[in-house]
């Protein structure tokens, strides 16, 4: 399981990896109740010292994919525990919706359900990517015949960069 915090250039960016000894097995409940219970502190400890060396915290930005047992089960302990210990920063959430294409487990929509309800009330802002309309987006717009995690990957940091355009730049946006 690895969680990677604010990357930045310095030298002190592999002590923000977290690590544990074994992953959620796409399972929401293991991701949530038994793996993510046992690694949620130190996660918010690593946040905490992170939050604290901020001169003006606006926000946290959440990326995750409703597919597998950390994304989806860990990510809402996390967005709760967040809403318990930052209550008035807002959290907007990045969820990427899984597509049979890129993943065929079988579980995935329920997995949708259950973090979809969980984060709900801990989200001030959600933007879904549906990874089915990236595919797409891939194949009939860049002419990609077999679109991989990479190509999908460039294509949404594209539209977090956008989104995110007025949190990084003053002035307006045209």
């Amino acid at each position: 399981m690895k969680f990677a915090l604010v990357p930045t250039a310095s030298s002190s960016t592999l002590s923000r990896l977290i690590t544990g000894k074994e992953d959620a097995a796409n399972n929401y409940a293991r991701g949530r109740y038994t793996i993510g219970k046992e690694i949620i502190d130190l996660v918010l400890h690593r946040i905490c010292k992170l939050a604290d060396q901020c001169t003006g915290l606006q926000s946290f930005l959440v990326f995750h994919s409703f597919g597998g047992g950390t994304g989806s089960g860990f990510t809402s302990l996390r967005m709760e525990r967040l809403s318990v210990d930052y209550a008035k920063k807002s959290k907007l959430e990045f969820s990427i919706y899984p597509a049979p294409q890129v993943s065929p487990a079988v579980v995935e929509p329920y997995k949708f359900i259950l973090t979809t309800h969980t984060t709900l009330e801990h989200s001030d802002c959600a933007f879904m990517v549906d990874n089915r309309a990236i595919y797409d987006i891939c194949l009939r717009n860049f002419d990609i015949e077999r679109p991989t995690y990479t190509n999908l990957n460039r294509l949404i940091s594209q539209i977090v960069s956008s989104i995110t355009a007025s949190l990084r730049f003053d002035g307006a946006l045209k």
